[in-house]
């Protein structure tokens, strides 16, 4: 599991520098509407990666929501995300499996409790980004730009 772990996140780094690097060349291409939708989505994926930091370290999070009152820029939040790439990759690094099955208590946002193994955590933000990505690659669709394959498949091909 941990292996393989080190290899979805990898992945979500790859498609997330790839997602970015299409936005910063198109995203006038987008409406107004469209562009904040876009980066509000964007942002959402930042912030729960947040959330579940914190919740990994058993730490309080110190979040209300599940987005931020303000928008920020493209380079704002492809500079967060590649911050949270790099420190998901770390903490990786410094797991086994023991750790992975530790069941963690924390809060969700709404101030319920919440308890999760922490290999459980990993795998919500790996499916949660995508799913994101993916709202967002059918925005740039819906306007003419092609997104970016976003594939575990192209990932172990390219990276082979």
């Amino acid at each position: 599991m941990h292996t393989q772990l080190h290899t979805l996140f990898q992945a979500k780094a790859w498609a997330n520098r790839q997602l970015f690097a299409l936005l910063e060349q198109e995203l006038d291409r987008l409406s107004a509407d469209t562009r904040t939708a876009a980066l509000r989505m964007l942002n959402h994926v930042w912030l729960v990666e947040q959330i579940f930091q914190a919740n990994l370290q058993q730490l309080p999070h110190g979040f209300d929501a599940l987005n931020t009152p303000d928008t920020p820029t493209l380079a704002e939040l492809q500079a967060r995300q590649q911050a949270s790439d790099d420190w998901y990759r770390v903490y990786l690094e410094t797991l086994d499996g023991t750790a992975l099955t530790q069941a963690v208590d924390f809060r969700f946002v709404d101030g319920k409790p919440g308890r999760m193994q922490r290999s459980q955590m990993l795998l919500h933000l790996i499916t949660h980004g995508s799913y994101h990505r993916g709202m967002v690659g059918r925005m740039l669709a819906e306007a003419d730009i092609r997104p970016p394959k976003d594939s575990l498949t192209i990932f172990l091909h390219q990276t082979a």
